[in-house]
């Protein structure tokens, strides 16, 4: 199992990327995310899945374990195979789509080419139990110096946010995501939890 490359990007076609690593060029299908980040000539390490098929072996790339483990996690949803998933990865971030399951943001996830409202659905269903928002903050506070968000007490002030901002035009999955966000939102009440929520989707931006 082949769990990382580091090398040289050799080259970029349209659907992947070519790492040189002592004289041997990997293929790698990677996001479009990654592919518009990422230039030739650059040094880079790139986490690895091997996908096995009886025709053929495919190299799949991402930036982050905790990428490589969402897309390891959508391969095992029905009617989902390596290309879907990887589509999915090009659409939202890892955190957007912790938010969007989290929030049943069916419209957010409809927005990946191939999936539709009645494929985001059944995703989000098979992906309740397996993308927990726990995880996610525990993986933030060990990677970001600020404190994780609070857990937020006052249901009413939090409904009432979410609908004001999904009323502003934006997704369920957005607002959640920026409510969430919001320091000492628990002491707040649902006017300045909505100022505050307000700042936090400027600096998603």
């Amino acid at each position: 199992m082949i769990s990382f490359i580091k090398g040289t990007v050799a080259y970029k076609e349209e659907e992947y990327l070519v790492v040189e690593n002592h004289g041997i060029g990997y293929q790698i299908k990677t996001t479009s995310r990654m592919l518009s980040e990422i230039s030739t000539g650059q040094e880079v390490m790139i986490y690895t899945y091997l996908y096995v098929r009886e025709d053929a072996l495919s190299l799949f790339g991402f930036s982050s374990k905790e990428e490589l483990n969402t897309f390891r996690i959508l391969l095992g949803i029905s009617g989902i195979g390596p290309k879907a998933a990887l589509s999915v990865l090009s659409t939202m971030t890892v955190e957007d789509l912790y938010y969007a399951v989290c929030s049943e943001d069916v419209k957010s996830i409809a927005r990946t080419p191939g999936i539709g409202p009645k494929g985001a659905r059944r995703m989000i269903i098979e992906l309740k139990d397996k993308l927990k928002l726990t995880d996610l903050e525990s993986e933030e506070a060990r990677t970001k110096d600020t404190d994780p968000a609070v857990v937020m007490t006052d249901a009413n002030s939090v409904s009432d946010t979410i609908q004001a901002l999904m009323a502003l035009g934006y997704s369920n999955g957005e607002a959640f995501r920026a409510v969430h966000n919001v320091k000492d939102a628990s002491s707040m009440d649902a006017e300045q939890l909505l100022k505050e929520a307000l700042k936090v989707i400027l600096t998603f931006s």
